[in-house]
């Protein structure tokens, strides 16, 4: 595999020349000298000049060599909170032998006479950093040109590398202005009456759990949510529960990444959460004539629900961004689920240092539900300490999330899936009953209480179901008990329904993974 070469460790020899590529070209690259000149002799020539570009240029930002090197210098003196004009600027290039580079104190004069009114310098400074993106375009698509014509380079790498590029560039432009708070106030009432008119009772994405729903009031836009659980604690059974709620019962679009389970083995389990048949069943298709029946009937509203499911092994954050942006536009999606996160690969330049992997991983998560205003809801595994310790205090905590604290500071929500059973605690301190029940553990609630949800769980079904709620009175009716025949999800074409594909995954059913045994 080729050297990774992404921008943070590329090499001045490796590094694409701007000028170079429009001499082969036979173009000049995108400049503007004259508004150059005019800016950095404004900011020389009045104090509060430098302020109004401070945040929107930096020294790569100009085209000529030495106003990169004036304007770093200006830089330094505006961090420093020394004043700024042309003896201090003319001081500090001297200081760092810089001054005969740049053209010496008289072509620093030069720029100052040039300017007769700082008056429009920050509109000279967007055009200034409008070229300079042109240029960093240019030197991107250079760079990718030229390295896909390296044989040696691998390709994965390659599109790391092409994306974090872009995504860089494109963050790092975008500038949110101070606004004053009487805007805001007008923009949190409008969004407070337009709650206030809704039909439903809850601001975000409900999850079909009514005590969990009540804490959060469904999970809200540009939230992170972090569910962990050590293994078999049936994390995937709940998100996957979750995601039916919301797409058939509530009609919110929902995308499901699975990094790994596969497609048909999710959509197998949504079989059995709709039809109350058994796994053993499904797998083996050993259904008999009236369940056969009964499953089709029962997965029609799977069949037209809004779930988008992509089951892309080992996805990079960038990938999962330009995924999530697509469903985003196409589908409208209002909701993301991960399973699970410590599966998605990071930057190229973190990899090797898992917990900094990890930490922009979570990071990137973050950045992402916030640029779409959409919760994204990702599975996170816990370390071992829970099952260390002594006693039946296996009740988890913030400090058990696996491999990066980075997790606990991005996340808005941290929850936790606990089932006393699995530990053989079979009954509480005042002897009730703990089969089956699951605790929903909130545990850091950025804008809300935390608190801890009963839910329970249904292993013969793979379901999460409210603490409250009679499953067993709702299941179908009993189906006659099926005979021994050959498989008919093979054999009977009448049977299979046509299920339209979704971009990254399709509902079509297939096996049962053990990951999580019993679900």
């Amino acid at each position: 595999m080729a050297e990774e070469t992404s921008p943070r460790r590329r090499t001045k020899k490796q590094e694409v020349n701007v000028a170079t590529v429009g001499l082969e070209l036979g173009r000049i690259p995108p400049q503007a000298l004259d508004l150059e000149s005019a800016v950095i002799g404004a900011a020389m020539l009045e104090k509060d000049a430098v302020v109004e570009v401070m945040d929107m240029l930096k020294p790569e930002s100009f085209y000529k060599d030495a106003h990169q090197k004036i304007f770093r210098a200006i830089s330094s003196l505006y961090h420093k909170q020394e004043p700024i004009d042309i003896y201090t600027v003319t001081q500090e290039l001297r200081r760092d032998n810089m001054l005969e580079e740049v053209g010496g104190a008289q072509y620093l004069s030069s720029l100052t006479l040039k300017v007769g009114s700082a008056a429009n310098i920050d509109y000279h400074a967007k055009i200034i950093e409008q070229k300079y993106l042109q240029r960093e375009l240019i030197r991107i698509s250079s760079d990718i040109q030229r390295r896909s014509f390296d044989e040696a380079t691998d390709v994965e790498d390659l599109l790391d590398a092409a994306q974090q590029d872009i995504l860089t560039l494109a963050e790092g432009n975008v500038k949110r202005e101070a606004e004053p708070i009487s805007k805001i106030v007008d923009r949190a009432m409008h969004r407070i009456e337009e709650l206030g008119k809704r039909e439903d009772t809850f601001s975000g994405v409900p999850t079909g759990f009514t005590r969990l729903d009540e804490l959060t009031q469904g999970w809200q836009p540009s939230d992170l949510i972090i569910v962990a659980a050590r293994p078999a604690m049936g994390k995937t059974a709940f998100v996957l529960t979750m995601a039916r709620n919301m797409a058939i019962d509530h009609k919110r679009p929902v995308a499901f990444f699975s990094l790994e389970m596969a497609s048909e083995q999710l959509v197998t389990r949504l079989f059995m959460s709709e039809s109350g048949l058994s796994g053993d069943k499904l797998r083996s298709g050993k259904l008999d004539t009236d369940e056969w029946s009964h499953l089709s009937k029962s997965i029609q509203s799977l069949i037209e629900a809004p779930i988008y499911i992509d089951d892309t092994p080992g996805l990079s954050i960038f990938e999962f961004r330009s995924k999530v942006r697509r469903l985003y536009t196409t589908h409208k999606i209002q909701c993301v689920v991960i399973d699970y996160l410590q599966l998605m690969s990071g930057p190229p330049e973190t990899r090797g240092f898992r917990e900094q992997e990890v930490a922009a991983i979570s990071r990137s998560l973050k950045g992402i539900a916030k640029e779409l205003g959409i919760p994204i809801i990702a599975l996170s595994q816990l370390n071992r300490g829970v099952e260390v310790r002594s006693g039946s205090n296996k009740r988890p905590a913030l400090s058990d999330l696996r491999e990066s604290g980075a997790i606990e500071q991005d996340a808005d929500i941290v929850a936790f899936i606990h089932r006393p059973e699995y530990y053989g605690i079979t009954a509480d301190e005042e002897g009730n009953s703990l089969i089956g029940v699951t605790e929903f553990i909130v545990a850091k609630h950025r804008n809300g209480a935390v608190d801890d949800v009963r839910l329970k769980f249904r292993p013969e079904q793979a379901k999460f179901v409210n603490f409250d709620d009679d499953v067993l009175d709702n299941l179908p009716p009993a189906l006659p008990q099926a005979q021994t025949i050959g498989s008919k999800m093979n054999s009977d074409k009448s049977f299979a329904p046509q299920l339209p594909p979704s971009g990254g995954g399709d509902f079509i059913g297939g096996g049962i993974s053990s990951e999580e045994a019993p679900f």
